[in-house]
């Protein structure tokens, strides 16, 4: 942190030399005080990967954070006596006391009267500048009519955690932000899945290896919309959920399901705005954004003949819009493919079935899922249950731990082939079938 309060002490030496000159009617050449701040702001990882002036503009708007005096200790020792300084800008918050900074606060630090490279910054400021494309920084609203440079800096939640605490901030569930993160213990080696929808699998698995040099080729990165989309179809329990949060966790990446009951609602409009919390959130990071059940987004469009189906079908072509907007790896998944509307379908890079497990794949989930502290009982042959029972990965796990409890329940350190059967009729049962 050595080079954070050597970088604010530069940027109170910078201020004193802005104001001196201002209230000379001089100029000052800010670009050494600029390249200063820089110096040390650069050897911070936040800051590191924007132009020296972005760097200044990140550390005026984080000083109300780390200093909330900041600002009006510099004031006062040029307006002793207070009063208005509307070069400086500057705005008051509802419970924070001290001066947020605006972006007349930037611009007059950085360009003072000089009309030409004031106009020039506003472009900093604009949606195709860096801080506002890498989601670190926007101008706050302000009402019509008043100056755009009036609205305050404000900064991304995460940026300024990363600052203050050191590591990326996790979005938490709520209204605001209806997704949850999946993660897993289990590896690749975990998941069984037919050879060919593992070959599939492979396709994207190198989409998120060289997605970053598809995007810098420079003949496809014009003509080739940014993303990858992918449908999981397939029975409940066959690995689909499984596979996207392996995908995560192999590159890195957090992987978020929306969740359906906090995103669809019967008012209209409601379901977009829920939404695009989500998709506004994850824009500018590094997600894979997982839609379990997708057909109650994603669901065919209908004939129109009522405003509520005109509505529905709003909906749907809001969605086509994001899906093909967003630069991530977007995964929806269904039990059946032809529940989604074909507009969707003809936009996926990939459409992977996951079907039921053979006799062979289930005989390797049996294996895969036995417990390592208890000991078969004789009458347990992992073949004879895979080829005697049309079970799912999920339903197979479900019968294991109902089996495992109950030998740990006896306290025998033993795996019984009664209870393994109990387990399967529990799970036959839930389908209405019997053993």
């Amino acid at each position: 942190m050595n080079e954070l309060m050597q970088a604010i002490n530069q940027l109170a030496i910078f201020i004193q030399a802005r104001l001196a000159a201002h209230f000379s009617h001089k100029e000052v050449d800010t670009q050494g005080y600029v390249n200063d701040i820089a110096e040390n702001t650069s050897a911070l990882p936040a800051f590191a990967p924007f132009s020296p002036t972005e760097q200044v503009i990140l550390l005026l708007a984080l000083m109300p954070h780390l200093q909330p005096g900041f600002f009006e200790s510099i004031i006062q020792q040029y307006l002793p006596q207070g009063g208005d300084f509307p070069e400086f800008g500057g705005a008051k918050g509802n419970n924070h006391r001290g001066m947020l900074p605006t972006g007349e606060t930037a611009v007059f630090l950085l360009a003072g009267r000089n009309i030409f490279t004031r106009q020039q910054l506003h472009a900093i400021f604009a949606d195709e500048g860096v801080l506002y494309q890498e989601g670190v920084l926007t101008l706050g609203g302000v009402k019509d009519g008043e100056p755009a440079m009036s609205g305050r800096l404000v900064l991304s939640p995460e940026w300024l955690h990363q600052v203050l605490v050191g590591k990326e901030l996790q979005p938490r569930f709520s209204p605001e932000f209806p997704a949850r993160r999946l993660r897993t213990k289990m590896n690749w080696e975990d998941a069984v899945l037919h050879p060919i929808t593992r070959e599939q699998i492979g396709d994207i698995r190198t989409w998120l290896q060289y997605q970053h040099e598809f995007r810098n080729d420079a003949n496809l990165s014009r003509k080739v919309k940014p993303g990858y989309r992918a449908l999981f179809y397939g029975p409940s329990g066959t690995g689909k959920t499984l596979t996207a949060t392996l995908l995560g966790k192999q590159f890195g990446q957090e992987v978020y399901r929306i969740d359906l009951s906090q995103v669809v609602s019967k008012y209209i409009g409601e379901t977009e705005k829920n939404l695009e919390k989500v998709f506004t959130r994850a824009e500018n990071k590094n997600w894979i954004l997982f839609f379990d059940e997708a057909d109650a987004l994603f669901g065919k469009r209908t004939n129109v003949q009522s405003a509520h189906d005109r509505f529905a079908n709003q909906e749907v072509s809001y969605l086509l819009q994001r899906v093909e907007e967003f630069p991530g790896l977007m995964i929806l998944a269904s039990n059946f493919k032809n529940n989604l509307d074909e507009a969707f379908l003809r936009r996926f890079h990939a459409i992977i079935h996951f079907p039921v497990p053979n006799e062979e794949e289930r005989r390797q989930l049996w294996e895969k899922s036995l417990p390592a502290s208890l000991k078969l009982s004789p009458g347990v042959d992992v073949k004879q249950l895979s080829a005697r029972f049309d079970l799912t990965g999920a339903a197979i796990l479900n019968v294991m731990q109902y089996a495992t409890l109950r030998a740990f329940a006896r306290g025998d350190g033993q795996l019984q082939l009664q209870d393994v059967l109990e387990g399967v009729r529990k799970e036959l049962a839930k389908e209405e079938k019997s053993l």
